[in-house]
């Protein structure tokens, strides 16, 4: 039977607390600080990802519980300089959760879409916040690809947008140009601008540039391992074959997975 979840969270706080107990406490615990754990909050959240592209739901069930350490972690942090606790984390979002479904939680009976509601809410949120330019907001830590699709789809929300997917393989085209032209200390600034060209072209085709190129690297991966057993079963070392052998093998791996 599955336990009540007051119980056990407040029993995970409870363990928190002691863990960073000054005198009595975790060495290792006791000395963290927002900045030095960050890293593995994000660590924690790509691995709960992992764990969902696996369909791995005993290990989801523990990346979870990593996740949901980070909070209480970091809510203890606060709590100890007196400025706010899991309890008040937990309130801050059911309260924006009702905020954000007034057609549930409340008295909005207006006929407009969920999307369209919430990006309302939001950009309201956003301006209680001081935040007025279309772009603030997006959190910088996101991974690139999913910053620059952010990024994007606000500008397009004012109308900064191309009006179809060719104007972007234009740009594509363009910014591949500038970098074989490019001299060396402006090569990084004329790369980054070929691939934020690239998730311009992928987001107007209505495609998550993040979702593709992690669905990209995953079939280079499986292919890449394949090649290294298909070679090894036949008695050859793939790092030493000539490139031409090694091409072989990838085209023999694809046909194998067409088949």
């Amino acid at each position: 039977m599955t336990d009540a979840p007051v119980p056990q969270i407040d029993r995970l706080i409870g363990i928190m607390a002691r863990l960073r107990d000054p005198q009595r406490g975790c060495e290792w615990d006791r000395v963290q600080t927002f900045a030095t754990i960050a890293p593995y909050t994000i660590e924690e959240a790509y691995e709960v990802a992992d764990a969902i592209a696996r369909a791995d739901l005993p290990a989801l069930r523990d990346e979870l519980g990593d996740l949901l350490l980070q909070v209480v972690f970091h809510a203890r942090i606060a709590e100890e300089a007196g400025d706010f606790a899991f309890a008040d984390v937990a309130r801050s979002i059911a309260d924006k959760l009702e905020a954000r479904h007034p057609h549930l939680f409340g008295e909005d009976t207006t006929p407009r879409s969920q999307t369209e509601r919430w990006e309302t809410l939001k950009a309201e949120e956003r301006a209680t916040k001081g935040e007025h330019s279309a772009v603030d907001g997006i959190a910088l830590a996101l991974p690139a690809l999913m910053r620059a699709e952010k990024l994007q789809k606000r500008a397009a929300r004012v109308g900064f947008d191309w009006p179809d997917p060719s104007g972007a393989a234009d740009k594509i085209t363009e910014e591949m140009a500038e970098l074989d032209s490019a001299a060396p200390p402006d090569r990084l600034e004329e790369a980054g601008d070929l691939l934020f060209a690239a998730v311009n072209f992928v987001r107007l085709h209505g495609i998550s540039a993040e979702e593709a190129l992690r669905a990209a690297n995953a079939k280079f991966e499986r292919r890449f391992r394949a090649m290294e057993q298909l070679a090894g079963d036949n008695g050859r070392d793939f790092g030493a074959l000539s490139l031409d052998e090694q091409e072989g093998y990838w085209q023999a791996v694809k046909r194998g997975e067409r088949s």
